[in-house]
Formats: C-alpha cells, structure tokens, sequence
C-alpha cells in the first residue's frame, strides 16, 4: 500500500504503471485517477482538463449518469474553456464512446505485465530487477 500511495518510487511510479483497472459497471473506478482508455489514467492524458474539472473524485458510473456525452452536466470546469481545451474535450469524449458499463461485472485492478497469470510476487520481483 505504501508503494500505492508513492513511498519509495522517486525514480518512478512503477506500480501504478502496471496496474490498471478494468471496468465493468463502473462503481470502484475513478473517472480521472483509474480510467484510461489507453495505457494512461485520464487526468495525465488530459492533465489540462482534469486540473478545470470540478468532479476530481467521481467514479466512472458517476460521471456516466451525469452525462459525458456532447452538453452533459458531468462537464463541469471551474473556468470557461478556450476554443483549445474544447477540442481536448470532443477528444476525451470521443475516447469514452467506447466505453460500456456492465451492472454485472464488478471492475478489477489487472496487472499489465502478465494479464494471464495475474498479480504474482515472482512477476513483480522480474519487473523490477529488469
């Protein structure tokens, strides 16, 4: 958990870029911090907007109900945005156009290095000696 919160990683956070979350019905993932539609989480992808964004610590299904399609209210910025952070928005949005709940799947942290054999002491102790 130490390592999680960012003891001991000056030279990077390499736990956090092995996990990633797989998202299901969207209730255990942040939208900014654990969703990446992509290698990265979405607030280092759009660092410009999450820094806007006045939902920070919304889950992914939160944002969904509010609505993150073109004129939902999940949309919401501390400032007007400039005609470029717009554009940074129809892509964001565009990226989550793919995106599609299931109520019946919970969502799962996946380990990136072995999505076989899962999580394992041996596969971190590897990582890490590379």
């Amino acid at each position: 958990m130490k390592i999680r919160e960012g003891v001991g990683t000056e030279g990077g956070s390499w736990f956090d870029e092995n996990i990633h979350m797989k998202i299901g019905n969207g209730v255990k993932t942040f939208f900014w911090s654990d969703c990446s539609v992509g290698a990265i989480p979405l607030r280092e992808k759009f660092r410009r907007l999450f820094d806007l964004s006045v939902f920070k610590d919304l889950t992914v299904v939160e944002m969904y109900s509010l609505g993150w399609g073109e004129g939902g209210d999940a949309w919401g910025w501390r400032l007007c945005l400039l005609a470029w952070e717009e554009d940074l928005v129809m892509e964001c949005r565009s990226l989550l156009s793919n995106v599609t709940l299931q109520d019946f799947l919970t969502d799962a942290s996946q380990w990136r290095p072995n999505v076989v054999d899962s999580y394992t002491m041996h596969g971190v102790y590897q990582l890490l000696m590379r």
